[in-house]
């Protein structure tokens, strides 16, 4: 039996699972777990470090940090259909996972148009958002679970590629940015165990990150999210404490990038991470999980009318829910921001930080006549006199 095959056929025992279940456990509003941005330098199970980083922190230590801006400064740029820099091409934010994450993202199908309560209804009428340069494009689909996923040769990237990206005018040399949202199905072994499934959603992590490098070479950053609330599960797809213990594989895998970068080796599970040669730079999407009914440091919360009647896949309210924060963390992030939004500060282009300043005259300098580069968003032939005026003229803090 085929790996493909394999998967199908446990991703079809679980569905009907779920088909046979009466509905969501909605007893169970809590399971008494701590979200692990508020977990913080604590520890689960006595020995894994909370915090969304390294450290117990929920921010990126500042090398990394550092990458991620920058590339959301000036790695992403317009690009042709053949991956060349140009102003009138344009990049994409491409989505990348299973049922959940096609119904967050946009629809339970996946194909346009979006509910307008997902991630890219909201963003279609969101004033803020680019509509020049920017394209969204949902690649994610049910079923379609961390192994359909792992490798470059998996059918998914050819239906993007053919199904997804064609119809827009566009192609993988112009995907830059991602989304990725992806578990295993059926998990049996939690952590602290050796083979427990967060340990093989890492390694799946991994090569995903790899697999979505070779497909598109012009990616520049990938953000990773693990899964929502699942005390009210009523089936075996992916019930607690699997979908709690996603978030450290997600959490490792960034971890691990960061390890490697700084000199500290190749990870034996996450495996070969660089930025420079086989990787996206990697950091956190939006991290969805409450326990349930109690109150997130934030707020957050998840009730059982926030999940459809298997207790694991998100209802309306739940996919408005996630949709919302990844507006939010699109709109907010300084690794996205300087991309998604409509640049309502356009002569902010070099170091991005809510001030038109030197940083921003020596970038307009650095890059004289690059068409396409961050500071490229005057004049139509490349950086020159036009940005040049517009730094002087704005000079000061951003309205």
């Amino acid at each position: 039996m085929t790996r493909a095959l394999c998967l199908a056929t446990i991703v079809a025992t679980a569905l009907a699972s779920a088909a046979a279940a009466l509905g969501a456990n909605c007893e169970q509003t809590s399971v008494g777990l701590t979200p692990i941005n508020d977990l913080g330098a604590g520890v689960y199970l006595g020995q894994f470090q909370g915090g969304l980083y390294p450290g117990g922190v929920n921010a990126a230590p500042p090398v990394h940090a550092a990458e991620g801006v920058m590339r959301a400064a000036s790695g992403v740029q317009p690009l042709n259909a053949d991956g060349s820099p140009d102003a009138g091409g344009a990049y994409v934010l491409l989505s990348i996972g299973m049922s959940n994450t096609t119904q967050e993202f946009c629809s339970h199908e996946g194909f346009e148009p979006c509910d307008p309560w997902t991630f890219m209804g909201q963003a279609a009428v969101h004033p803020d958002v680019n509509e020049t340069q920017l394209r969204i494009a949902n690649g994610a689909r049910g079923g379609q679970a961390a192994a359909a996923w792992d490798s470059p040769d998996e059918q998914n990237y050819n239906r993007i590629r053919d199904e997804v990206l064609a119809p827009k005018g566009l192609t993988e040399a112009q995907v830059q940015i991602a989304w990725v949202k992806v578990a295993n199905p059926g998990p049996t072994q939690s952590l602290p165990e050796a083979n427990a499934d967060a340990y093989l959603l890492l390694a799946f992590m991994g090569d995903i990150a790899r697999a979505l490098k070779v497909r598109y070479p012009n990616l520049q950053l990938a953000f990773f999210s693990s899964r929502i609330y699942a005390g009210y599960a009523s089936t075996p797809l992916n019930p607690e404490p699997y979908s709690y213990e996603s978030a450290f594989a997600v959490k490792w895998l960034i971890e691990a990038q960061i390890d490697q970068t700084s000199g500290g080796g190749i990870d034996p599970v996450a495996g070969d991470l660089s930025y420079d040669t086989v990787a996206p730079w990697i950091g956190w999407g939006p991290y969805p999980w409450a326990d349930g009914l109690t109150p997130r440091s934030d707020g957050l919360i998840w009730t059982c009318s926030n999940l459809a009647n298997d207790g694991t896949h998100p209802s309306t309210s739940g996919e408005e829910k996630v949709g919302s924060m990844l507006l939010s963390f699109f709109l907010d992030s300084p690794y996205t921001e300087p991309w998604f939004t409509t640049g309502i500060c356009p002569a902010d282009c070099g170091n991005v930080n809510g001030t038109v300043d030197i940083g921003d005259f020596l970038a307009v300098l650095g890059t004289w006549g690059q068409v396409g580069a961050a500071c490229d968003f005057a004049g139509p032939s490349g950086v020159g006199i036009d940005e040049f005026l517009a730094v002087l003229g704005q000079w000061g803090p951003c309205p």
